[in-house]
């Protein structure tokens, strides 16, 4: 039987599906690179706990951004890493299903495609990440019936309508899980001159934030160096620094989530006021945005089950629904690619 194996390559998190076990992997995008050895040290979980705390020769990146790749031979190497650690060793080919943004641009999409065959995948096959979403949070796609997702990941947005098993309208924005990070770090830098690391901005985002109604009453304490004595300093913030921090760029994805609204035909934008709007991707987690969306929009929107692995679930789903799925899935051997 040939193995097909379903990739969500997101910014922050990689997720792979294996026909007929569902998911079977779930761990950080990221790889440690030994510069002496020209060698992959560790993919993954191990690769993420050596951030911030590796010499100098060994570098632990994370090979894409913006949901995009910026470092070719990185994504490949922690592509082949995790297929074969699926694969278990077999010798057979698989046949790849990946997720892409819906703003993607043709080399954007060869540079993944590319990625998947030398890591050794035998067919390639795209999927655009705001249908596998909706597939995934079991939301039927397939009737010409308005449906909105808002699928929020570590590096971009993907805002879309779907429709009868096809994007009527969509917008993508670089505004995303890294980006609220970075926000919060500069923030409380600013603020409090106490310089935090990307682990800690990240933990308070998801234990604290609260992008709608923050009144001060979740409070964590935080730990980094302050940048006028340069000594190690603890403090303690509130879900008001973090919305301070990140109102701005939540709103962001509000405006983008109106500009969809804006270009669909008026018959969808009724369905979307029946149906509601989803929130997928890890973004989804974020405290206050449902609530948010809604009080801006005027829609009701709800945050879908296990949100993080809507899309993994849909790209698992996608091979048996490839005939039927329209412009959301392209086997990319008909594009020529290579």
């Amino acid at each position: 039987m040939a193995l097909d194996i379903g990739i969500d390559l997101g910014t922050a998190n990689i997720i792979i599906t294996v026909s007929g076990k569902g998911i079977v992997l779930s761990e950080p995008s990221v790889v440690a690179y030994d510069r002496k050895k020209k060698a992959v040290v560790a993919v993954g979980t191990e690769a993420y706990k050596m951030i911030g705390r590796t010499p100098e020769y060994i570098v632990a990146v994370r090979p894409l951004k913006d949901g995009v790749i910026s470092d070719n031979d990185m994504t490949q190497a922690m592509i082949k890493e995790f297929i074969r650690m699926v694969n278990g060793g077999f010798m057979m080919k698989p046949r790849v299903v990946l997720c892409v943004p819906s703003s993607v641009t043709d080399v954007e999409r060869r540079a993944v495609v590319e990625a998947a065959l030398s890591a050794g995948a035998r067919k390639v096959y795209l999927i655009e990440e705001p249908i596998a979403a909706l597939i995934g949070a079991g939301i039927d796609i397939s009737k010409p019936n308005g449906t909105m997702v808002v699928d929020i990941g570590g590096g971009t947005a993907d805002v879309a309508i779907v429709s009868f098993n096809g994007i009527v309208a969509s917008r993508s924005v670089k505004m995303a899980g890294n980006k609220f990070d970075g926000a919060i770090i500069r923030h409380i830098t600013q603020k409090y001159k106490i310089l935090i690391g990307e682990k800690t901005a990240e933990k308070a985002k998801m234990e604290i934030a609260n992008v709608y109604d923050p009144d001060g009453s979740k409070k964590m304490i935080v730990r980094g160096r302050h940048l006028l004595r340069g000594l190690p300093e603890s403090i303690e913030i509130t879900d008001i620094d973090i919305d301070e921090a990140i109102h701005e760029n939540a709103m962001e994805i509000v405006e983008q989530v109106k500009l969809v609204l804006e270009t669909a035909p008026p018959e969808l934008v009724g369905d979307i006021l029946s149906n509601g709007i989803t929130l997928t991707g890890g973004g989804a987690l974020l405290g206050g945005l449902a609530e948010l969306i809604s009080a801006n929009v005027g829609a009701p929107c709800f945050v879908a089950d296990k949100p993080i692995e809507c899309v993994a679930r849909g790209v698992d789903v996608a091979f048996k629904m490839s005939n039927e799925l329209l412009d959301g899935f392209e086997q990319v051997q008909l594009y020529g690619f290579r």
